[in-house]
């Protein structure tokens, strides 16, 4: 285990990562969850704001962008290279769409320059993550899991709430350039972020495959990783399908549309944040075989205490307690999923193997919502739940069966013990 001085050098390194996170992040939430209230106000339909969510399609797609990041090298710190040349992108398509008013710019243009931000937003996050992956020590990953999730909490509520007062208060074009500019902050910082000379890093890396789709079904050849992607596909999204429609559920409880925002957008934002935190502290105490069905237990909790207040009509207190509770279970198992994934790489690809596992977490995060909605329908938001509770059950079976399978058996110390 590293020493406590060793620990808090990768301090920086961890707080500059945590920000280019967030910077990465806030412009896509804003974009997908901000903008919707924006578009209502200039006229747009239901139909035309479903159909605008389907720009953020690229986000299943992150395996196919993580190819040619692996594949085409770009200098000596390719990973780095590659996240300043994106966010370069990223922060200039944030300009082109600052340039065009939503009021006098036709839907299917509008669309096009959300696909471009879509696309360039989930591309920097594969050499972005991959560059951490590479430069951070074992025991430091669940930490900058732990951050990256609390970096997501504080993005939601940038690009979910303090954007919305900017474009309010100054109009279209102002919460792009401050979000362009976040971007811009990070470009010039991620210079700093280079591989520190430890032991492990000295070691030559074994010679890896090029880079190519032939690569991604050898990801699923290790016993491993096959255990692994199946938690990556059910561990959050039946969390993450109650965290969409708590919203909707707090409003039709008889909650003010604006005092929902503060409980669920605010304290919500900021007790995942926390939350994150306190679970990559635990995690490292207690290893990740301990806290990987600990905290699927904390989920079914959270969840079974919400269908609880729903079902016996305890009132408002209890429904903002369970929010609450709900928000702490997805801080804390979002950042214990991103941490963890660092681990599950291969040498040489660890661009691929990140892009691999995040298209099966956006996937099922995506898919999973759409039946709970087409449950909630047909059986009501006890019915809802209820199934979904379902799933948590088989999801802590599942953690606590294949906690000591998803680890290398040629390095258990190291991921058992972070």
């Amino acid at each position: 285990m590293p020493t406590p001085a060793l620990r808090t050098s990768w301090w920086p390194q961890q707080l500059l990562l945590g920000w280019l996170n967030l910077a990465l992040t806030a412009p896509l939430i804003y974009l997908y969850i901000g903008l919707p209230l924006v578009m209502r106000q200039n006229g747009w339909s239901g139909t035309q704001i479903g159909l605008m969510q389907l720009a953020g399609l690229p986000a299943m797609l992150k395996f196919l962008f993580a190819t040619p990041v692996d594949r085409y090298r770009l200098g000596q710190a390719s990973y780095r290279n590659w996240t300043l040349l994106l966010m370069l992108c990223y922060a200039a398509a944030l300009g082109l769409l600052a340039a065009h008013d939503l009021g006098n710019t036709p839907a299917s243009r509008m669309f096009l320059l959300a696909m471009l931000v879509s696309v360039l937003g989930t591309w920097a996050d594969v050499p972005l993550n991959a560059l951490a992956i590479q430069i951070l020590p074992e025991s430091e990953r669940v930490r900058a899991g732990a951050i990256r999730s609390a970096a997501m909490s504080l993005g939601a509520i940038v690009g979910g709430g303090v954007m919305l007062l900017l474009h309010t208060r100054a109009g279209w074009a102002w919460p792009f350039y401050v979000l362009a500019l976040g971007l811009l902050s990070g470009v010039l910082l991620l210079p700093w972020l280079k591989p520190q000379a430890t032991p492990c890093q000295s070691l030559p890396a074994p010679l890896a495959p090029l880079a190519g789709w032939r690569q991604w079904p050898g990801y699923f050849a290790i016993a491993e990783h096959r255990t692994w992607a199946l938690l990556v596909l059910v561990y959050y999204p039946f969390l993450g399908a109650v965290w969409l429609y708590l919203k909707p559920l707090m409003l039709d409880q008889g909650f003010a549309a604006d005092r929902i925002a503060l409980i669920v957008g605010i304290v919500g934002g900021l007790a995942g944040a926390l939350s994150s935190m306190l679970a990559g502290r635990l995690t490292r105490r207690i290893g990740a075989s301990i806290s990987l069905p600990l905290l699927a237990l904390g989920n079914l909790v959270a969840i079974g205490f919400l269908t609880l207040v729903i079902i016996a009509g305890l009132g408002y207190n209890a429904l903002i307690a369970a929010a609450l509770l709900v928000a702490l279970a997805m801080g804390a198992s979002a950042g214990l999923m991103f941490g963890l994934m660092m681990y599950h790489t291969r040498p040489g690809l660890a661009a691929v193997d990140y892009g691999i596992q995040s298209s099966l977490f956006v996937a099922a995060r995506t898919l999973v919502p759409i039946l709970a909605g087409v449950l909630l329908d047909r059986l009501g938001y006890p019915g809802m739940l209820g199934c979904l509770l379902v799933g948590l059950v088989l999801v802590l079976l599942l953690a606590w069966h294949s906690r000591r399978r998803i680890f290398s058996l040629d390095r258990p110390a190291q991921l058992q013990g972070v």
